[in-house]
Order: C-alpha cells, then structure tokens, then sequence
C-alpha cells in the first residue's frame, strides 16, 4: 500500500512539473490553482527548451513544418487531390494568362464613378443621377441582388479554401492553387465595391438596409454541397461564374434601353471579369477529365441530379423571410437570369467538355456520360412548359415591397 502511495506521488509530481514547463511563470503557484486554470501554450524557456518541447511534442510552429504535416494528413478524395496537384501548373500559368495584374494596369472601382476630389464632381454626380434615374424599380432590384451576391465574396473565398489540394493553409502559399486563389478574390473584390458605389451615389436605394442584408448573407454563409471535393468544387464553379457573367450582362443590355450608359458601361466590365473567370475553370475541369473522365462524370452527374445551389440563397434583410424568392422572380420576370439560362449552361458545358465523343469509359461513366447529354433538352423542355404555362394565365405580376428601395414595390 505504501509503495502505491509513493508510486502515485511521484507521477502526479511528474505531470505536475510538466504542466508548470507549458505555462506562464505568473501561473506557476500553487499546484491547485494550476489544476483550476486553463493550460496556457506559451513556453517558460526557464523550465524548459525549444529543443525539449520539439521533442515532447514532436513538432514545431514553423511555416514549413505546418505545410507539411498539412500534406500529410489524410484527404477525402486522394485521387482527386492526386489529379489536383498534377495541375497545379495550370493553376500558376491562368494567374498570368486569365487574371489581369494589379495595380496601375488592372481596372478600379474609381475608373467608373465621379472623383470626388477633383472640381467639377458635383456636375458628374448630377448627371450621373440623370442616367440613373431611368433605371426602372425592378431593375433595380435585381441590380442590388447582384450586387449584395458580390458583396458576399468571403463566403466563397472560404468555400475555395475548403477544396482538398487547392487551399492556402497559411495564407501566403506560393503553390499555383493558392495563388489562384487570392487573384480571383481581388479581381471579384472590383465587383461589389463598384456595384456599391454607384448605388450610393445614386440616391435612390436604402443602402442601410442593403448593407444589413449584405451582412446577413455573410453571416448565414452558403453551402454549394462542394463536400470539400475540388471536382465538385470546380464543376460548380464552372457553371456559376457563367451564370454571373450572363445574369451581370443582361442587366447592362437593358440599363442601355433605359437610358443609363454608365451602368451598361459597369455592367459590361464586370461580365468580362466573369467570362474570364468561367474559362479558367471550365479549362480546370477539361484538364481533370483528361486525366480522369469517369471520376469527373460521376461528380457531374450528381451534382446534376440535385440543383445547382445560387450564392445568395441565404440572403435576407431582416424582415422579409423569403427575399431572394423574390429578388429571383423579379430577375426571372425581367429576362435577366431565367431557368432557359439554366438549360443552356448546362449545355454549354456538355459541348465545352465534349462530353458526347468521350470513350473509353467504364460502363458506370457511359452511363453518366448518355445521361448528361440529354440532361439540357430536358431542362429546355421544362422551362419552356412553366413559361408558356406562365404566358397563357394572363395573370398580372405579383408586386413585392422591397426594404432595399424604402418599401416600393417591384
């Protein structure tokens, strides 16, 4: 019994001294008190040394050192990340071949809007509310969709990150797919600030309550069902970056009708960004078939299977509880972004990817392959039922009240 005593004095002794080594020296009191505190993970290099904690540990905090233990940790998708890091060449040569530099050469917000430190802003500001003005209510709306969905890029950001052999673990990685990364972000950074400052100096929004939705959306987040896969990751962003650039584009083609040069002018340029953007991904997405055609149609097609998710689902303002079913059907109604649209990205990709004279696939892959070939004309059938069910109703519009425009309707 005396020898058990000892034996348990010498080992909470021990566990004690190791406990005193990790904290601070204004923490070493009273070994109850240790026993009462959180562990602290600063290193009191009187008790013991970097080398000893290296060893107790059996890791250091170094940059280097956490890439690679980054790199051997277990991934969900080893082949797909085996495919991935195949490319990450690609990924370094679209950062100079698909993204324009920064700096003086890129374009900026500022290139579009009144500068407001030069004299004479008040006459572009007046004018510029000239044009604005002829942008009907409706259109508007959809415009501050548009532009609360941009406004959200740290969501996607974060969503890029979380695709297995594509993120930047420590912020500052110079692999191709990290730099990829950061370079999208920035140019997509142009879309919501511009977007947001012509609406400000237009004068006719609640930018507040703009503001407030934009924070919502962020703060709720958006689930695109990517599951940390970089193919499921890159066929969304295929399909979405189009989806933008033919959302963004439109509504410039009718701000032209109405009148407003400038928003045309805006709209135009950040399409071009989209468009840009659409052929990085959809090359990512050709390149991986190349290398593995029936992982990527077996991704595809259930993806397909489902829908494909928009960013801004989540969006709301606080008091209307179904915002973006209404921001949609405004777009919809509009001609901006209609489930024809839908139809025809998903036909363009089948074409862009060829996936009609793919051979050489095991009898799973001909599957999936025979089944997105006849996917579009499904979905141009569909749609083309629900509009003309919606034409020969004759009902007129359901009007909604929208916060963003001081509760008119649209």
């Amino acid at each position: 019994m005396t020898k058990r005593i000892a034996l348990g004095s010498i080992v909470a002794s021990t566990a004690a001294a190791v406990i005193t080594a990790f904290a601070p020296p204004s923490t070493i009191v009273s070994r109850r008190r240790l026993v009462s505190q959180p562990l602290k993970v600063a290193v009191d290099p009187t008790t013991i040394t970097k080398k000893e904690y290296e060893d107790i540990c059996g890791l250091e905090f170094t940059e280097d050192e956490m890439v690679k233990r980054l790199e051997r940790t277990k991934y969900l998708y080893p082949k797909h990340v085996e495919v991935i890091e195949d490319l990450e060449p690609l990924a370094g040569s679209m950062v100079d071949k698909i993204l324009l530099e920064t700096g003086d050469k890129a374009w900026q917000p500022q290139d579009y809007l009144p500068d407001m430190a030069q004299e004479g802003w008040e006459d572009e500001v007046k004018e510029m509310r000239k044009q604005a003005a002829t942008v009907p209510d409706d259109l508007l709306v959809v415009l501050i969709g548009d532009m609360v969905t941009e406004e959200a890029l740290p969501t996607y950001q974060t969503l890029l990150n979380t695709f297995e052999g594509c993120d930047d673990p420590t912020g500052t990685t110079e692999s191709g797919w990290a730099r990829w990364s950061r370079g999208w972000t920035s140019e997509e950074n142009r879309h919501g600030d511009l977007l947001n400052k012509y609406l400000y100096l237009g004068g006719r929004c609640d930018m507040r309550s703009i503001e407030v939705t934009i924070q919502h959306l962020i703060t709720n987040g958006f689930n695109p069902d990517a599951r940390k896969d970089p193919y499921r990751g890159f066929v969304y962003t295929s399909f979405q970056e189009r989806a933008t650039k033919i959302s963004h584009g439109n509504v410039g083609k009718l701000a032209r009708q109405f009148g407003d040069k400038n928003l045309q002018r805006i709209c135009g340029m950040i399409a071009g960004d989209e468009g840009r953007h659409e052929r990085a991904y959809q090359l990512f997405v050709k390149e991986i078939i190349a290398r593995d055609p029936d992982g990527l149609l077996a991704v595809f097609g259930d993806i397909m299977r489902g829908q494909i998710a928009m960013p801004a689902e989540q969006m709301s303002d606080g008091k209307d509880t179904k915002l973006y079913e209404s921001f949609s059907t405004v777009a919809q109604r509009l001609g901006v972004y209609t489930a024809l649209d839908y139809a025809d990205i998903a036909e363009h990709l089948v074409k862009e990817w060829d996936l009609e004279h793919m051979e050489g696939l095991s009898s799973e892959g001909e599957k999936e392959r025979d089944y997105l070939c006849r996917l579009p004309g499904r979905y141009r059938k569909l749609a083309e039922r629900s509009m003309n069910k919606a034409k020969k109703s004759n009902e007129p519009p359901v009007l909604n009240s929208f916060s963003w425009i001081h509760g008119r309707k649209a």
